[in-house]
């Protein structure tokens, strides 16, 4: 780890590997999807150690406490060093997992497996109300 204190948030997200690129990782947080202790900011933002970072993307939500800074990508052992999820983060993307894994439908609008007979017509009656 360096020894730096403070590093940019698009930086930090993205040595921590929540995104593939720092454009990414800028994306998000001016979209709104990345919160410092709770509140909106930008990508230029100087993150430090014991920050609540929250991010969203898609329906998963981390909510991470920093642990550590970093300015270069490494291993993703390493990245995880960056930071400790909080017990209600974990908790929460547990149960939405598991909540996709009990919908049938997850699987047949993914592409997993082709929609039965049933299924189609569930899905075109689902079409027809929107």
């Amino acid at each position: 780890m360096t020894d730096t204190t403070t590093t940019r948030l698009d930086k930090w997200l993205w040595a921590a590997r929540f995104f593939k690129t720092r454009t990414l990782a800028s994306d998000a947080i001016g979209g709104g999807l990345v919160h410092i202790n709770g509140a909106r900011t930008k990508a230029s933002r100087a993150v430090k150690v014991g920050d609540e970072v929250t991010i969203t993307k898609r329906e998963t939500t981390w909510i991470v406490i920093v642990r550590a800074i970093e300015d270069r990508r490494r291993a993703a052992t390493e990245a995880q060093a960056l930071y400790e999820e909080t017990a209600a983060s974990v908790a929460a993307r547990e149960a939405v997992a598991a909540a996709k894994r009990e919908d049938p439908w997850t699987r047949v609008m993914a592409g997993g497996e082709r929609p039965s007979k049933r299924n189609r017509r569930e899905i075109d009656r689902l079409r027809r109300r929107r």
